[in-house]
């Protein structure tokens, strides 16, 4: 789709920083609606110089913000809503903020594309969460009758026991994740995937009956150069990288054994670029991710070793209510409608991630004061 004029809600943060600019070297002009969050820019944002380039426009406000938003969309041909509130366990006590601007944004989003005239935009690509599937999709290797299970969400009571994996419900032995497919069962097991949820319902329905192109990019753990790192409620790489160059322990939840599948933010960039790019739209969900499943104890180890640093890790067996155990995505619609298979490997995206950490200032520790806070609304133990 040869878009001349692309909107990127949330385009100033992590995933925008690579998209954007990516865009204006294929001769896009882009537009960026930002609020500049302090929880991710901090009081005083820095860093955003790429946004004075050529080809960019940026506008200071809100997706929640009618008027700003009907006017950032006069001229657009598509829309990559980035913009959202982000974290697991945060979302767990400030439901309101994550709802308003998660599915509040969004829906003004629709509704604006519905009820505004004179508005050409042909194409809207979503940023959704695998969150939305809960705990995923597992098989039984005891039973071996072939069927995929969605465990319910682990209660607080399961893992208080340290009762880490979900059990077949025939057997009672320990279910085995294996890569989740779009079609497997969604199961929200926080408030911020039950948010990401409505997004994909609120762009699926107003896209459909608008006549809108659109595609939904469920997103795995993206990691990488430009994430925040003030930002002490989502991202793992992050919170350990300023503890690491502090000298501080890693601290790692449950036995260590729980999994993540880790995608590096150039990838995910290209294939936020095949959803804008390609002849037709997908009209479809799709999974961008590496494929690969990587344990936290892992990651903890190639991350410290990056950094040059013995790794000093501390399996604590505490845990946070609406976690999930394993992650991996099945990439295959990735592959086949896209077109598009993720290039950076997880070894070469931890150098260049701990590479460009070295460059930033040192921020300051806030993991802990995050974790009282989940403690203090008893949803970690």
């Amino acid at each position: 789709m040869p878009s001349e004029k692309v909107l990127v809600t949330g385009g100033a943060g992590f995933i925008g920083s690579h998209l954007v600019p990516a865009l204006v070297s294929m001769g896009h002009e882009v537009r960026v609606l930002d609020n500049l969050s302090p929880q991710i820019h901090g009081a005083l944002p820095q860093g955003l110089g790429w946004l004075e380039g050529n080809g960019i426009g940026f506008v200071r406000g809100s997706v929640c913000d009618r008027a700003v938003l009907t006017a950032a969309l006069k001229g657009v041909d598509a829309v990559v809503h980035l913009a959202a509130e982000t974290g697991t366990g945060q979302s767990m006590y400030e439901v309101s903020r994550y709802s308003e601007v998660n599915v509040g944004g969004t829906a003004n989003l629709l509704d604006v594309l519905t009820n505004e005239p004179g508005l050409q935009v042909k194409r809207v690509v979503l940023a959704s969460s695998r969150s939305i599937y809960g705990e995923g999709a597992y098989v039984c290797e005891t039973c071996a009758d072939g069927l995929r299970h969605a465990p319910d969400p682990r209660s607080p009571e399961e893992l208080a026991a340290h009762r880490w994996e979900p059990v077949c419900p025939a057997c009672g032995w320990a279910l085995a994740a294996v890569p989740t497919r779009e079609s497997d069962a969604v199961k929200p097991a926080s408030i911020y995937a039950a948010t990401k949820y409505a997004q994909e319902d609120l762009v699926r329905i107003g896209c459909s009956s608008l006549g809108i192109g659109y595609v939904i990019l469920r997103l795995q753990n993206v990691y990488g150069e430009g994430q925040s790192l003030n930002n002490p409620y989502t991202g793992i790489l992050s919170i350990f990288s300023t503890r690491v160059r502090r000298g501080l322990h890693l601290p790692i939840f449950e036995d260590g054994l729980e999994t993540r599948d880790f995608v590096h933010v150039e990838d995910v960039a290209n294939a936020f670029i095949s959803g804008l790019t390609s002849a037709e739209p997908a009209n479809c969900v799709i999974n961008v991710g590496s494929g690969e499943r990587t344990t936290v104890l892992e990651i903890a180890t190639h991350l410290s070793e990056a950094f040059g640093a013995p790794p000093d890790l501390k399996t604590t067996a505490q845990f946070r209510v609406g976690d999930i155990r394993h992650n991996c995505a099945d990439i295959g619609r990735l592959n086949a409608i896209l077109e598009y298979s993720p290039k950076v490997t997880l070894a070469e995206g931890m150098q260049r991630f701990a590479s460009w950490v070295k460059t930033q200032d040192l921020p300051e520790d806030r993991l802990d004061k995050a974790n009282e806070e989940l403690r203090a609304r008893k949803l970690m133990g």
